[in-house]
């Protein structure tokens, strides 16, 4: 059996000729080097593409690798590429076709070896394979072992609130797949119309957001499985995003909040400071989640988190937000601002079921007391108060400079980023046009 890769990492097995009858250069394309934008945690390859006979269309081979992956430099990895590579184009150029038998092209070539040399017998590793289909080089790998492999690899990448909801659509994928295609086994099975009617059937069963979140997920996952050269190419990129309306908080009114306030006040203390911490402070419910004793510095009016744009973030705590606080300076720094029993305790459970617990503590005390839709929530005192302190400050500022102050205290990342925030809670509105209107 001839095996390229074996072949072209022995630097001597290629005599530099180029006597032989060329190819025309459309029936391959020029081999090329994926350096994966230098990670040298990557695996790094030689790729390239032959006109299948049976289609007529150029098809993506199997990538050579050799050992290039054993170097732990860019240099290193880049100059046994780069031989590869040159070998492998004075094959092409030779006459060297993958869909074909090759055994005289390769028989002719040996004979100009050495004679200290044993000859070979070769033969190119997927002939046999291509033969039986048009598609690449089908992996023999299982589906089941596939995608623990992909979620090995994204372990890593993804924070513990979007790991959970990851890995519970693989699941719901993998589950779908065992019940509606019990025939398919291995990843190789697993095709584009496969995934379209797993997320069809997702779209009819609850919304065209959930469906693209799922889209999203599969398409990550499978790009991993493509970067470790498990499957060939990640075609979920190819499948449309659906157009979806998000649904978005609405904000209270004056009186709306300050009646929730008056109550709270009086039945949930604890849940009225958590509230204000999203409504004072700004912090996204989860944020407030996540804060324990030792991230409020009092003395310096601080509060560090870990925010949805940034691994760690620091805000000030402004006197109407330190005027709510008890005495913190004697609690372990290590406890939770909030839990269920309390103020500073232990809370050991995942992020997700926090918030999950607040909201459904806000649906209780709040929701249900004053009849509030689904429209309205923690997240909804947010945009109250962001947008109460936009139009305050714009009183007496531009509208860049009313954003330029807004964007130090809320956090957002960018001037963009707050102008979209801005338009979709509808912060800023027009004064009263009805005299143009008139005239």
């Amino acid at each position: 059996m001839f095996i390229l890769n074996d072949y072209l990492a022995d630097e001597h097995g290629i005599e530099h000729d180029l006597e032989h009858t060329l190819l025309k250069k459309k029936n391959f394309s020029s081999p090329k080097i994926y350096n994966a934008n230098g990670n040298l945690s990557r695996r790094w390859y030689v790729y390239f593409s032959f006109r299948n006979p049976q289609t007529g269309k150029l098809q993506r081979m199997k990538n050579i690798y050799g050992t290039a992956n054993n170097y732990d430099s860019k240099e290193d990895r880049l100059a046994v590429l780069t031989v590869y590579r040159n070998k492998l184009k004075q094959l092409l150029q030779g006459g060297f076709n993958p869909f074909e038998d090759n055994s005289k092209l390769i028989e002719k070539r040996n004979q100009k070896k050495s004679d200290d040399k044993v000859a070979e017998s070769i033969s190119f590793d997927s002939i046999e394979k291509t033969k039986e289909s048009t598609d690449a080089v089908k992996p023999s790998i299982s589906i089941n072992e596939a995608f623990l492999r992909g979620l090995k690899l994204k372990d890593k990448l993804l924070s513990d609130t979007t790991k959970k909801s990851f890995k519970n659509r693989i699941k719901t994928f993998t589950d779908w797949i065992n019940d509606n295609h019990p025939e398919k086994n291995t990843i190789a099975d697993i095709d584009k119309r496969v995934v379209m009617d797993f997320l069809n059937e997702i779209l009819e069963r609850t919304s065209p957001r959930n469906r693209n979140n799922y889209r999203a997920d599969l398409s990550s996952l499978f790009q991993a499985l493509e970067d470790d050269d498990i499957i060939d190419g990640n075609y979920i990129k190819k499948i449309p995003v659906l157009k979806s309306i998000p649904k978005r908080n609405k904000s209270y009114s004056k009186e709306e909040q300050e009646k929730i306030f008056e109550h709270l006040e009086k039945h949930d203390k604890d849940l009225l400071l958590f509230i204000k911490f999203i409504s004072y402070n700004f912090l996204r419910p989860i944020e407030v989640c996540r804060l324990k004793v030792g991230d409020l510095d009092i003395k310096n009016k601080k509060v560090s988190f870990k925010a949805k744009n940034s691994p760690q973030k620091t805000k000030i705590i402004p006197d109407l937000m330190l005027e709510e606080l008890f005495d913190i300076s004697k609690m372990d720094k290590n406890l939770y601002l909030f839990t269920p029993e309390g103020l500073g305790g232990e809370w050991d459970t995942e992020l997700s079921n926090k918030r999950d617990y607040f909201t459904k503590r806000f649906k209780t005390k709040v929701k249900d007391k004053f009849g509030l839709g689904p429209e309205y929530g923690l997240y909804s005192f947010r945009h109250t108060f962001i947008t109460k302190l936009y139009r305050q400050i714009r009183k007496t500022s531009t509208p860049f400079e009313a954003k330029s102050q807004l964007m130090q205290i809320t956090g957002h990342s960018s001037m963009k980023a707050l102008e979209k925030y801005l338009r979709e809670i509808d912060a800023e509105l027009p004064e009263d046009y009805s005299e143009l209107i008139k005239s």
